[in-house]
């Protein structure tokens, strides 16, 4: 089988821009997808994407097969009580448990939780 020529770039989705400490999966992943589109580039490769494992390195990771929960973009409202994170690294020790946290909030929220009700 015969591939036609192309060419990409590689990029974690952890290295792209984010407001909360780690780049995601949200709108700026969208962005960047454009940007590679219009510059003619056909490929991302995104190396894997699964729980970061000893070291904090995706090559480490406990599971061939779950995703990694970092990467799901969080929304502005549940994000309020964000802190300061480095804009030049991730520091997943500061990032991971707030990230926890306003991704379980997201649920409620989403769920009715906070509503009193209880969740499907």
């Amino acid at each position: 089988m015969r591939f036609p020529r192309s060419s990409g770039i590689l990029l974690h989705p952890t290295s792209l821009p984010g407001k909360f400490g780690i780049g995601d999966l949200g709108p700026e992943a969208f962005r960047f997808a454009d940007f590679l589109a219009s510059s003619g580039q056909t490929l991302w490769q995104v190396l894997p994407v699964g729980p970061v494992g000893y070291g904090e390195s995706p090559y480490a990771s406990y599971s061939a097969f779950a995703g990694n929960p970092l990467l799901i973009a969080v929304e502005d409202e549940d994000a309020a009580d964000a802190p300061r994170f480095a804009e030049d690294r991730v520091e997943y020790e500061r990032v991971a448990p707030w990230k926890m946290k306003a991704l379980r909030r997201a649920f409620r929220r989403k769920h009715g939780e906070d509503r009193g009700e209880t969740p499907q």
